[in-house]
This record gives C-alpha cells, structure tokens and sequence, in this order.
C-alpha cells in the first residue's frame, strides 16, 4: 500500500457513511439504489402478505441487482459491500431514508 493510501478501516458506521456516499456520488447510481430499496420493500410487503416467502430471494436480487449496476455502469466503482458489508447494508438504508427526507438529491 502506498504511503498515506487510506486503509479504509473504520471505527464506526459514522466513519464509514462519508466514505460510503464519496462512492455514491453519480446521481443515475443514487437512484438506482433508491429503486433497488424500493424494489427490496415491496418484496417484503409481498412476503408478509401473501406468506409466499420465495419474495425474499427476489428482494436481495433486486436490492443488489439494482445497486451494483449502478456501481458498475455509472460510477464505475467497486460496490462497497465486498469490503464492508454490514455498514454498507447500513448506509444503503440510511442513504435511503436521505434521500426521502431531502438530505440528498436525487
């Protein structure tokens, strides 16, 4: 590692949520992760209703599909879930819930 290369370990999610939206800054990847999260509460709605709990697949492939395509396509980056999973599962609905109150735009 280079010199002064941050390491990317951190302490805490509040560490981690700046670096998490640095990596989230192309608007076409933000919304996809919006739709993606939509897509994962729908599917969740469903399952609950229907007691059809195959909606539970379908909610990580469309929470992650949609994400990593932005990620892939858009920003062109490395989604932050291979190296932190958990705050990253985190910051996807913390991003979320920005995005709804007008914290972060679309």
């Amino acid at each position: 590692m280079a010199p002064g290369a941050p390491t990317n370990d951190f302490a805490s999610f509040a560490q981690f949520y700046p670096f998490y939206l640095g990596e989230h800054r192309n608007p076409v990847c933000r919304r996809l992760h919006f739709i993606g999260s939509l897509g994962v509460i729908g599917c969740v709605a469903m399952a609950v209703a229907t007691g059809y709990w195959q909606w539970l697949p379908a909610a990580v492939a469309c929470g992650y599909g949609f994400a990593w395509v932005g990620h892939f396509f858009f920003e062109k980056n490395r989604p932050a879930t291979f190296r932190h999973p958990i705050y990253s599962l985190m910051g996807d609905w913390v991003m979320f819930k920005d995005i709804c109150v007008g914290k972060i735009s679309l």
